[in-house]
């Protein structure tokens, strides 16, 4: 396999959002590497899907939470593809409540050892390779580290996950620092998107329509996102972003914005009743100036 076209390392692509951003990828000239691990029929669909596309692409089935079997996978794009062009970071594990209910050792260790530690082997181990021509990082992240278990999100997003998922904000700045300047480090921090906590999920179809409701009703543009989307931004990041690293573009709809709402303006300043109280203990404007 000649080392003759930029190389993608695509993580958590047997399904959804990685799926379709490993295949945008693959359809626009990139050599793509996936990683799987489980969900055998998808991962098998997903290796058939890249065989049938000229560029070499290959997978393997690896744990990406254990550094042996990290060393070996990017030891392994070394030989085969001399260097790495681009991280898409996307591997997570997200118990929701309404699903897993309460926590157990088990699914707690299992999102923070797969949400972050993971992240963490695999861009150590990939950085060396990305300095080598310069390269790009995209880490794929969740409001769930802004909003945590709260609200209408409370649901579906899980104590392990939103922490872990804070954590990812850290090392996006931590590593702009540790790659520049010949690779950038950015962060899309996603809402409720379709195959990621809303259409399409397990935990999606347990919530009563009234739920589902409460969190597009937050959500200002009253929706769910698109796996489209997502596509879009991670594209708009690798390719015109070029002045750009360690940030992060929050893609969710304005949900992380909908708990409060703009009140009108006052017709006039005699609308407003002006109280007497000392600073700190009441609001200055009575109820009726937001009627």
């Amino acid at each position: 396999m000649p080392p003759d076209r930029p190389t993608a390392l695509v993580l958590g692509a047997t399904r959804g959002i990685g799926r379709a951003i490993a295949l945008h990828l693959a359809n626009n000239g990139l050599r793509v590497v996936v990683p799987y691990f489980d969900w055998p029929e998808d991962s098998l669909s997903l290796i058939e899907q890249l065989a049938a596309l000229p560029g070499g692409h290959f997978a393997r089935r690896v744990d990406l939470r254990h550094p042996a079997q990290v060393k070996t996978l990017l030891a392994e794009v070394a030989t085969l593809c001399g260097s790495l062009h681009i991280l898409i970071n996307n591997i997570e594990r997200g118990g929701m409540p309404v699903v897993h209910g309460p926590y157990t050792a088990e699914q707690w260790a299992l999102e923070i050892d797969t949400t972050l530690k993971a992240k963490w082997l695999v861009f150590n181990e990939a950085l060396p390779l990305l300095q080598k021509k310069g390269g790009v990082v995209v880490n794929l992240s969740s409001i769930a580290g802004e909003v945590g278990r709260a609200g209408p999100a409370g649901l579906l997003f899980n104590d392990a996950y939103a922490a872990a998922n804070r954590a990812v904000s850290s090392f996006t700045q931590t590593w702009a620092r540790l790659a520049a300047p010949s690779v950038r480090v950015n962060e899309l921090q996603l809402g409720f998107i379709s195959t990621r906590h809303a259409e399409g999920t397990r935990g999606w179809g347990l919530l009563s329509e009234a739920q589902r409701q409460a969190i597009h009703d937050r959500t200002l543009l009253g929706r769910s996102g698109t796996v489209q989307e997502v596509v879009k931004a991670v594209s708009f990041l690798i390719e015109e972003a070029t002045f750009m690293t360690g940030c992060t573009i929050r893609l969710d709809g304005g949900y992380t914005l909908g708990h409060d709402r703009v009140p009108p303006m006052p017709s006039s300043q005699e609308d407003l009743e002006v109280r007497s109280s000392p600073v700190g203990e009441e609001d200055y404007c009575s109820p009726s100036a937001l009627d």
